[in-house]
């Protein structure tokens, strides 16, 4: 009985994650609006919170506050990095920026990394935003949310910081929870 509870934790835990989750994080390496290049490798040993937004959408714009106070809450222990697609600009990124007070980086894609992260083909054109990817030190995507009914907890409450909480905790805790 214990061998049988011990597969179905770890295999409820995979179902949790999001569809995109379970994979290495795909490499990237790209400019931020003072054109300082950002590389995923850079935060190597850190949690990284990667979202993908447009500056024109309602749910990105609350979602920015909700990073903001996990990057306050969190210091050194995680990084943030926000992702722009187009038809984003400089000059719509920098008024997205003062209105919403942003001090994490915000960088430019021309959609290549969007699309590596949303794992976009022909046959699935769509790019739905937000969503945000929780990698973690070792560069694994541990688990993904897009914006849906069911997890604006993420984008709006305090779910984030439970999945955070949860990449962090020591390994001795995370196998008395399973």
């Amino acid at each position: 009985m214990r061998f049988l509870f011990g597969l179905l934790i770890p295999a409820a835990l995979l179902l949790a994650s999001g569809e995109l989750s379970g994979r290495r994080a795909p490499g990237f390496s790209i400019p931020d609006m003072q054109q300082q290049q950002h590389d995923v490798q850079d935060y190597h040993g850190k949690i990284l919170v990667l979202d993908i937004i447009r500056t024109s959408c309602p749910h990105c714009a609350a979602f920015s506050e909700t990073l903001q106070k996990l990057q306050s809450k969190y210091g050194d222990k995680v990084a943030v990095l926000s992702i722009v697609i187009p038809p984003d600009t400089q000059a719509t990124v920098a008024q997205f920026v003062a209105e919403h007070k942003i001090s994490t980086p915000v960088l430019f894609d021309c959609g290549q990394v969007s699309a590596s992260y949303l794992k976009v083909t022909p046959a699935k054109p769509t790019v739905n935003i937000p969503h945000v990817f929780l990698i973690d030190g070792q560069g694994m995507i541990r688990n993904d949310f897009g914006y849906e009914f069911d997890t604006k907890n993420i984008f709006e409450s305090d779910g984030l910081n439970v999945e955070i909480d949860r990449l962090l905790a020591p390994a001795s805790v995370k196998s008395k929870n399973k």
